[in-house]
């Protein structure tokens, strides 16, 4: 490996060496709850406060969906501290964020003394197997001296072909044992070049589609690779779709963004998936919510031509049997394909003109149940913010009308986590900030998912982040009542919640805080957020009924109530 220095270093403990090794890879913010397990690298941290700033949060969840954040904001893996046992099983969460979502990450654990491990010592796990299906690598350190050698590897292997977390335990004993020992440079990140035959065969494939559409999505995106795709859409006319949670790919008022395949689809843009004659899947998993449970797209074989681009050659057919398969990153990919496919006449300019027309029709607000209507109130705010303002998402189904409604403009401005956990959007804001401290922040997040994470609201007020954070509350979680009233109509069970006043709540941590319960009380309400020059809570009442973006919970329950009672007619 190369390193840094290669004279005699004088001798430093394991937690030295550890802090050191983060700053020689770049990294300049962690985030972490402190624990006994690793106290010896929080003593090294006094000493390089300099140039790695350790931000301390309220539960290891937040930590570690700052974590990820922070990598989904930076493209550089986030990294997140915590304490054996209950600390690393409260982080699991963000790592399994980070693994679905393809982020770069490092969880640095605290583990028991080396000569404890086995006899299931005090707070205990053993790793490896704990965290092997969700990361990309799992390994505990025994010795001080390969600290450096080990993140160096870390943060290669958390950033090359598909981005994704990685796991190091720390033994407390072998962080206050001392090694000379050289720090190690940054190993180098190669991408898997486009082959110029697979590109050549695509350019075959796309002349002979007659109703092509192409889907972006995953990690490893640039900006440059952002700009190769938007001038490759351009010459080729070539409608695009972004895949779930990531629509921040394709300027979302270009001429050729025609929607995203999320949980919250457009008909027609299913209906037009499912009628394609072409797929290009770039970077995309084409996972269980872009392709409708598997739907849109046909297991093993696809009816659709499918040409499918990823980073990782154990992703290419795992699902779906491409007609193409490219091995290839995207940065290196969208390079290719902008220099290399321009086609002079295309067949799909009344398709791809129809497809857009139906992003836009899908995209105005329709009316919604209660005196706050959200459709307006998320138009308001994509007309507010400035475009690279960044919009954190929770999970319930408040978020349909962000997906639907709001227009990202530049990359890296939608944070949401794919796996669709409930707690992100609070300390992904915080994390965000923390990245890019002058980029606007807003997070969006239910009455249910703010209280698993909320706490992180001490956080930003603690370091002098300022992110507003929109809570939707609408006294349930709506999401499962949503599924409850498909399958069991008028049967509520377990998903009523009563609320404390958030305002309030808001208000004790020292934020800045209102009710909203009107429409047209919104857009004043979000100016005086966005200048309370610290972080601020804006609550949003609304009517339960509004369940989604496309019925009210009466009607699902009625539509539950006529299909059951049309099977047991048809019985």
């Amino acid at each position: 490996m190369p390193l840094i220095d290669s004279a005699p270093m004088a001798a430093r403990t394991g937690g030295r060496i550890l802090v050191d090794a983060l700053v020689n890879q770049g990294v300049t913010v962690c985030f972490g709850v402190p624990g006994e397990s690793y106290l010896a690298a929080l003593d090294a941290l006094v000493d390089r406060a300099d140039r790695l700033r350790f931000v301390t949060c309220r539960q290891e969840g937040g930590a570690a969906y700052m974590a990820e954040a922070f990598g989904k904001t930076t493209g550089r893996p986030g990294v997140a501290f915590v304490t054996r046992g209950p600390g690393a099983c409260n982080a699991s969460i963000g790592v399994h964020t980070a693994f679905q979502d393809s982020t770069p990450m490092l969880l640095l654990v605290g583990q028991v003394p080396r000569s404890f491990r086995g006899r299931e010592a005090f707070q205990e796990v053993d790793y490896e197997k704990m965290f092997g299906p969700l990361a990309k690598w799992v390994t505990e350190v025994d010795s001080a001296a390969a600290l450096p050698g080990v993140v160096a590897q870390a943060f290669q292997t958390a950033m090359s072909g598909r981005p994704g977390p990685v796991v190091i335990a720390v033994p407390e004993d072998m962080l206050r044992e001392e090694a000379s020992v050289a720090d190690v440079a940054p190993l180098p990140i190669v991408p898997v070049a486009a082959e110029a035959a697979a590109m050549e065969a695509l350019g075959a494939l796309l002349g002979a589609a007659q109703r092509p559409l192409a889907i972006c999505g995953g990690s490893g995106w640039t900006e440059a690779a952002c700009e190769d795709l938007r001038r490759f859409v351009e010459a080729n006319r070539l409608p695009t779709v972004a895949s779930f949670r990531r629509q921040d790919l394709l300027d979302n008022t270009h001429a050729f963004y025609v929607g995203d395949a999320g949980v919250v689809i457009n008909p027609s843009l299913k209906k037009r998936i499912l009628e394609a004659d072409l797929i290009l899947a770039i970077g995309c998993r084409l996972g269980e919510s872009t392709t409708q449970g598997y739907t849109l797209l046909e297991s093993p074989r696809p009816r659709q031509k499918l040409v499918h681009v990823h980073p990782d050659a154990a992703e290419l057919g795992r699902v779906f049997q491409p007609d193409l398969a490219i091995n290839a990153a995207v940065v290196s990919f969208a390079a290719a394909a902008r220099a290399q496919i321009k086609l002079e006449d295309v067949a799909w300019d009344g398709w791809g003109r129809a497809a857009r027309d139906d992003y836009l029709a899908w995209c105005n607000p329709q009316p919604c149940p209660g005196a706050l209507d959200l459709g307006v109130a998320v138009k308001a705010l994509r007309e507010r913010l400035p475009p690279h303002a960044v919009v954190t998402n929770d999970a319930g189904n408040f978020a349909g009308w962000v997906a639907r409604y709001f227009q990202y403009r530049q990359f890296r401005t939608c944070l949401g986590p794919t796996n669709g956990s409930m707690g992100y959007a609070v300390p992904a804001a915080v994390g965000a900030k923390a990245a890019r401290p002058d980029v606007p922040a807003v997070a969006v997040v239910g009455d249910g998912g703010v209280l698993m994470n909320g706490q992180e609201l001490a956080t930003a007020l603690q370091y002098g982040f300022d992110p507003v954070i929109i809570i939707v509350d609408n006294g349930m979680y709506g999401t499962i009542r949503a599924h409850q009233e498909r399958h069991y109509p008028g049967r509520v069970s377990a998903t009523e919640l009563r609320n404390p006043d958030f305002v309030a709540w808001a208000q004790s941590f020292g934020a800045y805080s209102e009710l909203v319960e009107t429409t047209a009380q919104f857009a004043p309400a979000l100016e005086r957020a966005l200048g309370a020059g610290k972080a601020a809570v804006l609550v949003l009442k609304v009517d339960p009924e509004a369940i989604n973006t496309q019925t009210t919970l009466s009607q699902l329950r009625a539509d539950a109530e006529a299909a059951a009672m049309a099977r047991g007619q048809a019985g």
